[in-house]
């Protein structure tokens, strides 16, 4: 139950159809059917995954009270994978060929003996592995949000979401998409009538002479999540220039501080990233000296106050994932009651990293941007 206790880390996705409403016993029904060890999602590569009801790795049974939480469908893709070990397979083939090769007058094993040794090995190994001792178990939750109609995957790294699109659509017969900086800029883009400032969007010249257009890490032309590192930017220069509280669309007001650590890479891939940890990371000379080289800024630890609730994360500027994320303490006495503010403080950071993220982009797409561009690019130089 990560998402509902201690830190919590999410990237978003986007629901491809319509709303699911309320859920109930269908969709509970419809996880069971692709539970893990039953019918399962397999690959050629020997991994299998399945759902799990979250509870623990095992934990297979899907229950209304345990699962559908404030309007969220709570569960978790456990993911299988099957490895044989190497050491002991190459001595089940030592023992098997020496037996085979006992009886030759050569005293050496036969070509064919030892393709026999190989199998009979293998063979041994994986009748061994049927009862799960060479299987490496790793559940990953998720948390599928009907008010948003968005499903947070707790997971950054994007390592697993093939498989875990393919089960979702296998599950339910819908895909998603995610939401990263470039496609949550052309959703504003369009509310704003916007759409051709994003259509337009090319990376920002921070550093003239060093800031490229062509990103190492956006490899689709079509990308624009390059934003969210000039997001990072804007946001670094805006606390350090202007003021740590930032007014928002809603009219509430976001006080900022970036904390912790900070990670800048250079955007050609040719002088790799480098990692500041520190109470105030940006605040060192080493930092704005990297952004000042034309690195740029790829995550960075972040606390948050809003509506005089505090949260300390770190974001990801490509894909506006939140990582190990600190709620404020909950001071409900019933444990649903609980459980159920901590969703609502799910959505309240979403909803603050949206309106923060639209700021941005409400100045990015504005007509001042190249007069607030060069107030950065001053603002760099002075080192």
């Amino acid at each position: 139950m990560g998402f509902f206790s201690g830190r919590v880390t999410f990237a978003r996705y986007k629901i491809i159809g319509a709303a699911p409403g309320i859920y109930g016993e269908e969709h509970l029904a419809r996880l069971e059917m692709h539970a893990a060890g039953r019918q399962k999602l397999a690959s050629s590569d020997g991994i299998e995954c399945g759902w799990s009801a979250g509870e623990h790795i095992l934990d297979t049974s899907f229950e209304l009270a345990k699962n559908i939480i404030n309007d969220m469908l709570h569960f978790a893709m456990r993911v299988d994978t099957l490895r044989l070990p190497s050491d002991l397979l190459k001595a089940y083939y030592s023992v098997d060929l020496k037996a085979m090769a006992k009886g030759n007058s050569s005293g050496r094993p036969s070509a064919a003996q030892k393709r026999e040794a190989r199998e009979s090995a293998r063979d041994r190994l994986e009748d061994e592995s049927k009862d799960g001792r060479y299987t490496k178990r790793k559940a990953m939750e998720c948390a599928w949000d009907s008010q948003s109609n968005e499903l947070l995957f707790g997971m950054t790294a994007i390592t697993q979401i093939d498989r875990l699109h393919s089960l979702f659509q296998q599950t339910f017969g819908i895909g998603f998409e995610a939401v990263t900086a470039g496609r949550r800029a052309f959703q504003l883009a369009e509310l704003n009538s916007r759409t051709r400032a994003a259509d337009d969007a090319a990376m920002s010249t921070f550093v003239p002479g060093f800031t490229p257009t062509d990103i190492a890490w956006v490899l689709d032309e079509a990308s624009r999540d390059f934003l969210g590192n000039e997001f990072l930017i804007w946001l670094w220069y805006t606390l350090e220039v202007e003021d740590d509280t930032i007014v928002l669309s809603d009219k509430s007001e976001v006080a900022i501080m970036l904390a912790r650590t900070l990670t800048m890479a250079c955007p050609r891939g040719v002088t790799g990233q480098e990692t500041i940890t520190s109470e105030g990371p940006t605040r060192l000379p080493e930092a704005k000296k990297a952004i000042g080289s034309g690195k740029l800024p790829r995550k960075v630890g972040v606390t948050m106050v809003r509506h005089d609730a505090q949260y300390e994360f770190t974001l990801f500027a490509e894909t506006l994932a939140v990582g190990s994320c600190k709620m404020p303490p909950i001071e409900e006495a019933d444990p649903r009651a609980a459980i159920d503010a901590r969703a609502q403080q799910i959505r309240h950071v979403i909803e603050t990293l949206d309106l923060l993220y639209e700021a941005f982009i409400d100045v990015r797409f504005g007509e001042d941007w190249p007069k607030q561009l060069l107030a950065i690019q001053k603002w760099l130089q002075m080192g």
